[in-house]
């Protein structure tokens, strides 16, 4: 049991560092952005490319990553997606969906229909001992790092001007650019963290999770059910649902194989009914 809830931890904090930009996107700046996991799935090629065809560490592979990310989704956002703030949700929806065909095209294109290999690196390899158990260094630091920028992000948006920034120009525009506030300079730098963040997850992914095309596609559900449950537009809200996700979906498939992912999606919906605003509401919210 011991080992499942551990496991169950490590994917769910995986899941939070990837879609924790997405909270932010939905929530704060109320663009519905399905294509998130391209911007995931960039930061992984970017991490698999710098360490197997260039040799560098996985510090280098994990920074790479978030600058992929990044570096696409502010292109992203500059070209095509701040036409469409104030546009339809199905608008919307329809762009990003089409971007995730469009991103997995082209990954195929460059890199093949196979998934992408990857050696974690010597000093986070193998087990260690705790409480009679063997658990995974690299499943550990993904919790650890997962911890740290939960907490980072939290005081950056409610402790700093950055955060307040934010929240002024989400709740009206017309006042936060009448108080100086540059404010389509400020969804371009907010939108580009939230990318890069999701490139700096998909880089940690390539130690737990499959590298593929058809990534961005077969994990969008699970991304979409941590921000859903967890609340948009914050940030504990969807740590928190994403630890569950993560423990209900290693539990459902490590106690019940036969019901796949099944499990996890009656979870999804009893939460939805007990907390249709999500576990956390954001403030002003009701």
């Amino acid at each position: 049991m011991g080992i499942v809830v551990f496991d169950g931890l490590a994917f769910g904090a995986l899941l939070f560092l990837i879609s924790v930009g997405l909270s932010v996107t939905m929530g704060l700046m109320n663009f519905v952005n399905l294509a998130h996991g391209a911007f995931a799935m960039a930061g992984g090629y970017a991490a698999s490319v710098v360490m197997n065809a260039y040799g560098f560490g996985f510090p280098a592979a994990l920074l790479a990553g978030f600058v992929a990310g990044a570096v696409s989704g502010a292109a992203v956002e500059v070209l095509f997606v701040r036409r469409l703030y104030r546009s339809h949700p199905l608008e919307q929806v329809l762009f990003t969906i089409g971007l995730v065909f469009a991103s997995i095209a082209t990954a195929t294109y460059f890199f093949g229909p196979t998934m992408q290999p990857f050696s974690i690196p010597p000093y986070l390899e193998g087990n260690f001992a705790f409480l009679g158990a063997e658990l995974s260094r690299y499943r550990l630091f993904l919790i650890v790092v997962g911890v740290i920028v939960v907490a980072a992000l939290v005081l950056g948006l409610d402790r700093t001007r950055f955060g307040a920034m934010i929240r002024a120009a989400v709740d009206n525009q017309r006042v936060a650019r009448g108080c100086g506030i540059n404010v389509d300079r400020l969804f371009l730098a907010t939108f580009t963290l939230g990318c890069g963040l999701a490139g700096f997850g998909g880089a940690l992914s390539l130690g737990m999770l499959t590298l593929n095309p058809i990534f961005p596609l077969k994990y969008m559900v699970y991304f979409l059910m941590v921000v859903c449950v967890g609340g948009a537009g914050t940030i504990t809200g969807p740590f928190l649902a994403a630890l569950i996700v993560g423990i209900g979906d290693v539990a459902g498939k490590y106690y019940v194989p036969q019901t796949g992912g099944f499990l996890i999606y009656l979870l999804m919906l009893a939460l939805l009914l007990a907390r249709p605003n999500g576990l956390v509401v954001k403030k002003g919210a009701r």
